[in-house]
């Protein structure tokens, strides 16, 4: 009767949350293991791949010197680190000090759980996904954990006792709350359409087609949440160098600054690998290619395509931070709450329509979704260009008259005010005649004047 129950009982497919249950506790242990390793030498291969391509848009060689193509600079910047000196300020908060650089890297490990890498392998006989966890709700999961991560950038600045610090810290909290409700209604239309919130269950859905195609005004928006959200160049505000020294952490040394630089290159993996896995497929190859090859997407090869993938974003991060400048802290803030998140909030509304329709009238809605993206990329463009040059408009004011004698001796003007031709040209218009006095011998032919 057993065997006969076994023999009917399916098989789990990808996707099926059974499959993270029937993996022995031991197993799971491991993978956490391999997931923490995975993301320390990815972060230390990422420092050397950002110094490369930077070096090489600056017409550079980049670092060269340590070990073959400069590879151990990374491991040598951590020991550095690690024999530094860590210095507490005398003003500081020592528990919420100490707290804050461990409350963001843990967070940064944190969010790597429930990321999708492959399909399902076999890993010391057992046939288990490679995922080290998943669950009905995990997209709404590494929003929660990436909101805590913030709160230890915003806990650093308060506590160091810094004027320079607090600044950095209360700009990343405002930065955290306007850009990631951008962030949370670009995965909306996501959720709509593959109605789950599972990561593996994206994936899954995936199959035939990647969201990016069919939801491409979501992906664009969450291209520009994720380089908000992880602090990155053109949006690195809460550092700031030229205003900031280096913002939250400007009173942070050795390993406690070593925590933050670890938990800011493992936040950009970790919203790539979310980009990845909501609209390009997770794992998996487009279809060109795994169709010319059929085992594409089978076995241990998917790893290496999302790792390519992680590196695709990757690049486009060091790509923008050097090419573009840093953005003035107002422009940015009015961007994401004037720009983002209306035509995000137009988007969920426009999907939820089309996926009505579709149920009732049958209406295809690839075609309506794409037309209704490039109305929405349209409108969203010349509002980001309106919105620029209003703000240019309003900063360049008119320079007032200047009046070098306003306060009865001569001023130099300052830059871009015009000075006065002559002293006696600016009495003429400025002054009043009052009579002249009876002329003596030292004042024969001169006019006496009274402001």
């Amino acid at each position: 009767m057993n065997v006969l129950a076994q023999a009917t009982t399916p098989t789990p497919q990808y996707g099926d949350l059974a499959l993270f249950e029937q993996r022995p506790f031991w197993l799971t242990l491991i993978m956490c293991v391999a997931v923490f390793l995975a993301l320390i030498l990815l972060t230390l291969f990422t420092t050397w791949f950002e110094r490369k391509v930077v070096a090489r848009m600056q017409q550079r060689t980049g670092p060269k010197q340590w070990g073959p193509f400069g590879l151990l600079g990374p491991i040598y910047d951590g020991i550095k680190l690690a024999l530094k000196q860590g210095i507490t300020p005398k003003n500081a908060d020592t528990f919420v000090y100490l707290l804050a650089p461990a409350l963001s890297a843990i967070a940064a490990f944190m969010v790597f759980a429930v990321i999708p890498v492959g399909p399902v392998v076999s890993i010391f006989g057992v046939q288990t996904p490679l995922q080290l966890t998943d669950f009905p709700v995990a997209v709404l999961y590494v929003l929660a954990v990436a909101s805590v991560g913030i709160y230890g950038i915003v806990l650093a600045g308060w506590s160091s006792g810094s004027t320079y610090s607090l600044l950095g810290g209360l700009r990343s909290s405002a930065q955290m709350i306007s850009y990631e409700i951008a962030m949370g209604l670009s995965f909306v239309s996501v959720f709509l359409y593959a109605s789950t919130m599972s990561t593996s269950g994206i994936v899954a859905q995936q199959e035939n087609l990647w969201y990016l195609i069919l939801l491409p005004v979501p992906f664009v928006i969450y291209l520009i949440s994720m380089v908000g959200e992880t602090n990155r160049a053109p949006f690195d505000l809460p550092e700031a160098e030229g205003e900031l020294v280096a913002g939250y952490f400007t009173e942070y040394s050795g390993l406690r600054f070593a925590s933050f630089y670890l938990a800011e290159y493992i936040n950009m993996i970790n919203v790539s690998a979310v980009a990845i896995t909501l609209f390009l497929g997770g794992w998996r190859m487009p279809a060109p290619i795994s169709t010319i090859w059929p085992g594409a997407n089978e076995g241990w090869w998917p790893l290496l395509w999302f790792v390519l993938k992680i590196y695709a974003f990757l690049f486009v991060f060091v790509w923008l931070r050097g090419t573009l400048p840093r953005l003035r802290y107002d422009q940015f803030m009015r961007f994401g709450w004037k720009v983002l998140i209306p035509v995000s909030i137009v988007w969920i509304l426009a999907v939820a329509t089309i996926r009505a329709l579709n149920n009732t009238s049958g209406i295809e809605m690839r075609t309506l979704l794409l037309g209704v993206g490039l109305v929405l990329a349209v409108i969203a463009a010349l509002a980001f260009i309106l919105d620029v040059r209003r703000g240019s408009k309003d900063d360049v004011a008119e320079p007032a008259e200047y009046d070098g004698f306003a306060f009865g001796y001569p001023v130099p003007p300052l830059p871009g005010q015009q000075p006065d031709t002559t002293r006696r040209a600016k009495a003429t218009v400025t002054t009043t005649a009052v009579p002249t006095p009876e002329p003596d011998a030292g004042t024969e032919g001169e006019e006496t004047t009274r402001e």
